[in-house]
């Protein structure tokens, strides 16, 4: 039950944050981001990445993990990168952003699946959701969408990494593609991942801050 309510309240503390920060400071939010991008691409390297390939035959491995890395693509074609901080939201659209919140649940879903048996993925997740569903709320909460429809949007949005993990866990059709559904979440978090890393430095110049934020990201994966 831990589980699924750490990865729900990720998105609760984003949204809270959101609310409360009336002045959008955005080194902030890049040292958040900068930190989650290398804490989780640490996780997975530590404890995805080896059991996918103990179990599964290496060159396959390879071929789920870019087919995940794909996917990613094609979903950040709806949601232009909203998964690694971009939200392109204009303040005067009214029309809901539905393939956005389409590309964010299916991203949310299928991230889910990796906490089935690692557990420590969990916090990876945790420490990601939060920067983007607070990034994501700031906007939300600034445009003229529905009231109501956004309340949904940010529900909906808690709950498909949860649904994820409960299906993981319950559908036993599942069971047998557990490891190449692992594969290609894989692919999903180093792509992710490593776009924020890079983002991360503005016009290529170096930002201790920044390292350091990353550094410690990856100790503390480590030591996990």
């Amino acid at each position: 039950m831990i589980t699924y309510l750490l990865t729900f309240s990720a998105v609760v503390i984003g949204v809270i944050i959101a609310f409360f920060a009336k002045d959008r400071r955005q080194w902030n939010i890049k040292l958040l981001l900068s930190f989650s991008g290398s804490f989780l691409l640490a996780l997975t390297l530590f404890e995805l990445l080896p059991e996918v390939y103990q179990h599964l035959e290496p060159k396959l491995t390879g071929l789920y993990i870019m087919c995940g890395i794909l996917l990613q693509l094609v979903l950040e074609l709806f949601s232009k990168g909203a998964e690694h901080g971009h939200v392109h939201i204009h303040k005067h659209e009214t029309e809901f952003p539905w393939l956005l919140f389409i590309s964010l649940c299916i991203h949310s879903f299928l991230e889910g699946f990796s906490i089935h048996d690692h557990n420590d993925m969990v916090y990876g997740i945790l420490v990601h959701k939060i920067p983007i569903a607070t990034i994501i709320s700031m906007f939300l909460f600034q445009s003229n969408y529905n009231k109501k429809q956004i309340a949904a949007f940010l529900f909906i949005f808690a709950c498909m990494t949860p649904l994820g993990t409960l299906i993981g866990h319950t559908w036993e059709a599942l069971t047998a593609y557990s490891q190449i559904i692992n594969a290609f979440v894989i692919g999903i978090f180093f792509h992710i991942s490593t776009t924020i890393l890079f983002e991360s430095a503005e016009g290529h110049k170096f930002n201790l801050s920044k390292f350091i934020s990353i550094v410690l990201g990856v100790a503390v994966a480590y030591m996990i």
